[in-house]
């Protein structure tokens, strides 16, 4: 169909899904060994396993509609929501058990505005949140592991350890800001009062900064995602959610 996009054009690979044509290829890969292309009851799917890899890339990467977003790859709104429930959860972030000795991660912590009020408390943006620990690695600025979702009150010290986030990355040099003392993560020098810091602590101080900028804008974009902040874990309902409930309240 003229003017869709296909993963069968490499040239659509790297804008939507951030990947080399061969590193998306491997992921195809992967996900057809895990099962994810089987033989299943009922009408089979209308895109190729390739194409609805890319389709729930470019819904991740983009903030297009399922409006917006279905004509661009010729099928149904429908569709596209059954595509993304489907295959969605096979391409959740799976935490890394290994590290190299010379890997550098780096956490922060970022507040999640939800309506879920069970886990959610009121932080210092005066909004019920979440709290979320985010961990890159620092060479390579990819996504290491995101932390359980606690309350937004809680203090990075707490969240680091209560989120899970500390026992994913085990004993990996980890650094972070000045939020988190007593963690034994890498953070800033910290000036006394009345005193200046070293020479050497300042250009420490610089280059850390300048390593956790990264962080800073890989989480901004995590957090700027409106499907993750309308992930059930954040207090919304997934698409197939809403629908079971709607139908559940006409039922009644």
């Amino acid at each position: 169909m003229a003017g869709v996009i296909t993963a069968s054009e490499s040239s659509w690979t790297a804008p939507f899904t951030g990947l080399s044509p061969r590193a998306f290829a491997k992921l195809v890969t992967v996900l057809r060994c895990e099962g994810a292309d089987a033989v299943r009851r009922g009408r089979p799917w209308s895109l190729p396993l390739e194409d609805r890899a890319l389709l729930i890339a470019t819904y991740w990467r983009t903030n297009l509609t399922m409006r917006q977003l279905a004509p661009l790859f010729g099928v149904s709104k429908s569709a596209a929501d059954r595509i993304i429930d489907h295959l969605g959860p096979m391409l959740a972030l799976q935490p890394r058990k290994r590290f190299a000795k010379d890997t550098v991660l780096i956490v922060d912590g970022t507040l999640v505005p939800t309506r879920a009020r069970a886990v959610a408390e009121q932080s210092k943006n005066y909004r019920y949140s979440t709290n979320h620990q985010v961990v890159i690695d620092a060479d390579t600025r990819l996504f290491v592991a995101v932390g359980r979702p606690l309350p937004g009150n809680r203090n990075d010290c707490k969240a680091w350890e209560g989120s899970g986030a500390k026992a994913a990355v085990g004993t990996t040099m980890t650094i972070a800001d000045g939020g988190y003392p007593g963690t034994g993560l890498v953070m800033p020098h910290r000036r006394r009062k009345g005193g200046e810091l070293p020479d050497w602590k300042q250009a420490h101080n610089k280059s850390h900064k300048q390593v956790r900028a990264e962080a800073f804008h890989l989480i901004e974009t995590f957090y700027n995602r409106r499907r993750l902040r309308k992930h059930k874990i954040f207090g919304y309902l997934s698409p197939a959610e809403t629908r079971q409930r709607h139908q559940h309240t006409l039922a009644a």
